[in-house]
């Protein structure tokens, strides 16, 4: 199977923003907020307005 260029870019990329919080999570997902923010977009939360699925 051939490597596609574009997923080992993005593996690349995604390898160095984990080295450069130290592989933490959290850290990651905080800086991701905060330039989504920085950039006028919208960030979507999952914690508030969720809504708990029935089986009806």
């Amino acid at each position: 199977m051939e490597r596609d260029p574009i997923i080992d870019e993005i593996r690349k990329h995604r390898r160095e923003i984990a080295e450069q919080f130290d592989y933490d999570l959290r850290a990651i997902i905080a800086d991701a907020r905060k330039r989504q923010k920085g950039r006028g977009k919208n960030v979507v939360s999952l914690a508030r307005g969720r809504k708990k699925r029935t089986l009806d």
